[in-house]
């Protein structure tokens, strides 16, 4: 039930990568298994990108990964567009970036011309 309760809140909430995490955690599949299904409607995604998704370290922003995401809702039992609203508009080129501060170095490389 608390789980329940947790996945709910996050769905509303989020951030996205936990909310995702509980819905996996929640439906009790597997990546493996969620990258199966998502095959079977069509949709080709990597076991990185789902768990870069789940992690926080990258989300769904082009439109083929939005395509896969409203399946992927599918799949996981959850509201229509519960995950997708949580990813708010999408980021900035700079913002993307994983290395810390590699995001600043290019906003400042614009700024300056170099």
């Amino acid at each position: 039930m608390a789980e329940g309760r947790e996945l709910r809140r996050l769905l509303e909430t989020g951030p996205f990568a936990d909310a995702l995490r509980a819905a996996i955690r929640a439906r009790g599949l597997g990546l493996d298994r969620i990258r199966y299904r998502l095959r079977g409607r069509g949709c080709s995604i990597s076991l990185a990108t789902l768990s870069h998704w789940q992690s926080g370290r990258c989300r769904p922003e082009r439109p083929e990964s939005l395509l896969v995401l409203k399946n992927l809702e599918e799949i996981l039992g959850v509201p229509p567009e519960s995950l997708s609203r949580l990813l708010g508009p999408p980021r900035g080129r700079a913002t993307r970036c994983t290395v810390p501060g590699e995001g600043l170095v290019m906003q400042r490389g614009r700024e300056t011309g170099t």
